[in-house]
């Protein structure tokens, strides 16, 4: 007999209750439980930051956190952040910059520079580097990712792009 745990939780300003294994992982709940696909399972082990999401404000690997862990929590995805606006100018900055390439690191790389300028980011890129080293990227060499950051930093400050 499997033992299942009622979880509720507030997901992207819905609060949604469901019956899950003790074991689901967020980025499992998100994706199977919820159809939320933004957010990307990656290397399942927690440092590729494909599986990047909000959770009571603060970034956190999907797959190194227990649903059941987060019973009454506040969980942000790459699609609540897209529909809110929060994170259109940075999604503007990538496409200008090219730094989507295959798109498989820009939901965990977006959620998390969301995170930077949230925190007050510059645009430095010694900083910008430091704060996103824990996302993989196999396409741009992250020279772009940088760019799109730095111009979106630049842009929330008042300078020019």
């Amino acid at each position: 007999m499997k033992t299942r745990l009622d979880v509720t939780l507030t997901v992207n300003g819905e609060r949604v209750t469901r019956s899950i294994e003790p074991r689901l992982h967020l980025i499992d709940f998100l994706r199977l439980e919820l159809g939320l696909t933004g957010a990307h399972a990656g290397c399942e082990h927690g440092v590729c930051g494909a599986c990047t999401v909000r959770v009571n404000g603060e970034i956190v690997r999907g797959c190194l956190t227990l649903a059941a862990s987060l019973e009454g929590a506040r969980v942000e995805t790459i699609e609540g952040l897209s529909d809110s606006g929060e994170i259109r100018a940075l999604q503007d900055a990538f496409v200008a910059h090219n730094a989507c390439q295959c798109g498989f690191c820009t939901p965990g790389m977006l959620t998390t520079a969301a995170d930077y300028l949230a925190q007050g980011g510059a645009a430095d890129r010694a900083a910008i580097r430091e704060h996103i080293s824990g996302n993989y990227c196999r396409c741009t060499g992250y020279q772009a990712i940088v760019d799109a950051i730095e111009d979106a930093a630049r842009r929330r400050a008042g300078g020019a792009a």
